[in-house]
């Protein structure tokens, strides 16, 4: 089980250092991280916008220490915003944040990313899109849960992430389906204990269906975030079984995984988004990456010892 030894070292600083020092890692980079500044990103959403995809936009990072890093990482997207101003994309690119770059694990942190989060909410409404929050680790979700409903209050299309492999989350899918929010159902790629989550793939699937079905069944928004053949067959299935027009759902994928599927999705006439990620910062999202698939993993591999 390589993925519990990736994610560790995703936390180690000697490992960022190897990693990041090592030649053969920016080409394999390249493929999930399209780009580190806004400039080098304007082209990406341009071209997957053009070809009728749909994004949501996540400025990487999550070493934030002090109030004043959370408040450049709020800056980087409110920059974002006003780069995709002129684009006039509307909803067709989101945003994506984890409330750990506004703050949250600081001092009064559950405070400071809320305030910090709030300028980028309204920035995006007011070019016509919106902002999901991303799921971390289980201890942070009572804080991020309660900041979307806050949220949620001025903003109602404001989104968020849930897990399926947490024990914790059937119930929270319900209360979300009830309250008609834009939810993103992914399986989950942090190392989390057996008291609070399901260690074995199987599990993880069965719940995963099971949550979906509560979302397909519900008031709100589902966005089925997998790469999963068989689970995203399954999602069509439920969609069709719960009545659903095609534009009353999505699939999310990360950018640089499946992009031919994606381009099927999209033509079939489903809304796909793809989940592409920009910055300097991208060890921790990287290491997840390769966490989250073995397929991912051999890829970065198989580049090592050709360029070695």
């Amino acid at each position: 089980m390589l993925g519990p030894v990736i994610l560790a070292a995703s936390r180690s600083d000697r490992m960022r250092r190897l990693v990041s020092a090592a030649p053969v890692t920016r080409p394999v980079v390249d493929r999930f991280i399209p780009g580190e500044t806004v400039d080098e990103i304007v082209p990406i959403i341009r071209d997957l916008t053009g070809q009728g995809l749909e994004l949501t936009m996540d400025v990487v990072g999550e070493d934030i220490t002090t109030p004043a890093q959370a408040q450049v990482a709020r800056d980087a997207y409110l920059e974002l915003i006003d780069r995709l101003e002129p684009l006039d994309l509307g909803s067709r690119a989101e945003m994506s944040v984890k409330l750990s770059m506004f703050g949250q694990a600081l001092d009064g942190g559950h405070e400071l990313a809320l305030k910090n989060v709030r300028p980028v909410v309204e920035a995006a409404a007011e070019i016509g899109t919106t902002v999901t929050l991303d799921a971390e680790d289980h201890t942070t979700l009572d804080s991020m849960f309660a900041i979307h409903e806050e949220l949620r209050k001025d903003f109602p299309q404001t989104g968020c992430v849930i897990q399926a492999y947490l024990f914790r989350t059937e119930a929270d899918a319900r209360r979300l389906a009830d309250g008609g929010s834009r939810v993103r159902l992914v399986k989950g790629a942090y190392k989390e204990p057996a008291e609070v989550a399901y260690q074995r793939r199987h599990e993880i699937d069965k719940a995963y269906v099971r949550i979906l079905r509560t979302l397909m069944e519900g008031e709100g928004y589902p966005m089925i975030g997998s790469h999963d053949p068989r689970l995203i067959s399954i999602a069509q299935e439920l969609a069709r079984t719960a009545g659903r027009k095609l534009d009353e759902y999505e699939f999310q994928m990360l950018y640089g995984i499946r992009g031919d599927e994606h381009l099927r999705l999209a033509a079939e006439g489903h809304r796909m988004r793809v989940y592409t990620a920009y910055g300097t910062d991208w060890y921790g999202y990287f290491m997840r990456r390769l966490a989250e698939k073995p397929a991912n993993l051999r890829f970065f591999a198989r580049s090592m010892v050709s360029k070695g």
